[in-house]
């Protein structure tokens, strides 16, 4: 064990990444900003619907949401060119993760992937090199790290890649059923519109998704396929940040194809006038037993929390329950029509509610689908009516469809939603088992892709 993780090894790899980390994670905070995302999905709701807990995580009033991302635009660059390192990658994924929480109207499985990264960063002699930190104080400048640096990525990797490729082996994605239903919104792309709308190339999509997720990382790891690994890497992700338009992510994971090479080659490439080290040192620290805890549990937890839905009854396509976390990524595309009676519990009367009047569209779309914002939003208006004084029962209306298939009633029409207590290690019993009857609906339809 000491070996595998403490032997010491040239760190031009890690040098490299983080300036390339910098500079992405600069970009995503920027991008924000000038894309007006911050303004559509923070800025414009009333309340955001934060992850179940953290409900008091909530946007800054204002405009302080930009200075908010201003803030972490700022950490990138310094994490960049490795001024205040550790204080600055701290910062970041804290704020980082503080986003992450306090909104699921934009959830993505690589915004999950960021708050990972970093915090492996944190932890990184990423500044060791090649640094404002290393110029001003020349004691800490070192041209080695210890092998878990890069393991570390190369693991978290390996999970997220092959738990992708477990989850799409399922009939809607086999059949070609998802790719089909993601592309119909790509129709109009330059000059690849009307190729993605050909059955060949949603069977191609389906099956290069699972044969990439499952063997790009083995593949990478071998000699013999590494290069076309790499190549395959590039035009896997480049297809992917041209269609779906995902920000930094597919760059983010081409630039963890440096812990894949040797660290001569990535020497030789990028920092020729560096030493190069070759001493190939076993130095166990100090702190190597609670080191070695922290790794294994950390690693543990990765692997076991994809897991958990298997735990709960249903299918996680329909429930939602165990879905996030867990690396189904690009799954499966949801769209359903969900509305909101609230009567008053003393009178027995209707009091009617526009929805319009409490969500923004976006949020809108995913009160359609999601079963877990769908309760938030049930306990929300339980809450604005108290405040007036008045007791309210909320049922709910919803339909939804999984990857264009039949529509079926999500949410039991006959439980007062406001009233029920969220378990999020128990199935929900007021969701809908997903085999039943097929239910006409003429409902305007809300779509959620993800």
């Amino acid at each position: 064990m000491h070996k595998l993780l403490f032997k010491h090894i040239d760190n031009s790899a890690l040098i490299v990444f983080r300036i390339i980390f910098g500079f992405l994670i600069f970009m995503e905070s920027v991008g924000s900003i000038y894309t007006g995302w911050i303004r559509r999905t923070l800025m414009e709701p009333q309340q955001t619907f934060s992850f179940i807990g953290f409900e008091w995580l909530q946007p800054l009033p204002g405009n302080w949401m930009y200075v908010y991302y201003g803030v972490m635009g700022l950490c990138g660059l310094m994490v960049m060119v490795g001024y205040k390192y550790r204080w600055s990658i701290v910062a970041f994924t804290l704020l980082w993760t503080c986003t992450y929480l306090m909104q699921k109207s934009s959830y993505n499985n690589h915004y999950y992937l960021l708050i990972l990264l970093s915090s492996i960063m944190v932890f990184q002699p990423a500044h060791k090199y090649l640094s404002i930190d290393a110029r001003l104080n020349p004691k800490i400048k070192m041209i080695s790290m210890p092998r878990w640096c890069a393991l570390a990525f190369i693991f978290q990797m390996f999970i997220v890649y092959t738990y992708g490729a477990v989850a799409k082996i399922y009939p809607d994605w086999l059949d070609a059923t998802v790719a089909e239903v993601l592309m119909r919104g790509k129709k109009d792309l330059f000059l690849v519109g009307e190729i993605l709308q050909q059955k060949w190339t949603h069977y191609a999509i389906a099956y290069v998704g699972i044969i990439f997720d499952a063997l790009i990382i083995p593949l990478l790891l071998w000699k013999p396929t590494r290069k076309i690994a790499f190549f395959a890497s590039i035009f896997f992700h480049l297809f992917n940040s041209f269609v779906f338009q995902i920000g930094i992510f597919p760059y983010l994971s081409l630039a963890l194809v440096l812990f894949f090479f040797p660290t001569k080659t990535i020497h030789r490439i990028f920092l020729k006038k560096k030493p190069f080290y070759d001493q190939e040192e076993v130095i166990v620290p100090n702190y190597h037993k609670p080191f070695v805890v922290v790794f294994v549990i950390y690693f543990m937890v990765q692997i076991g929390l994809p897991l958990r839905h298997w735990f709960f009854k249903d299918d996680v396509l329909w429930t939602e329950e165990g879905h996030r976390l867990s690396w189904r990524m690009m799954l499966r595309a949801k769209s359903g029509r969900t509305t909101f009676k609230v009567i008053d519990a003393k009178t027995n009367v209707e009091i009617p509610i526009q929805i319009e009047d409490y969500l923004s569209r976006k949020q809108q779309r995913t009160v359609s689908t999601k079963p877990d914002v769908i309760w938030q939003f049930a306990q929300r208006l339980k809450k604005m009516f108290a405040e007036k004084d008045q007791d309210v029962k909320i049922y709910v209306n919803s339909y939804i469809r999984v990857n264009g298939g039949e529509l079926r009633q999500l949410i039991d029409p006959d439980v007062d939603l406001g009233s029920v207590k969220w378990h999020p290690l128990k199935h929900s019993d007021w969701l809908r088992p997903s085999k039943q009857e097929n239910t006409s609906n003429k409902s305007e339809e809300n779509n959620y892709y993800d």
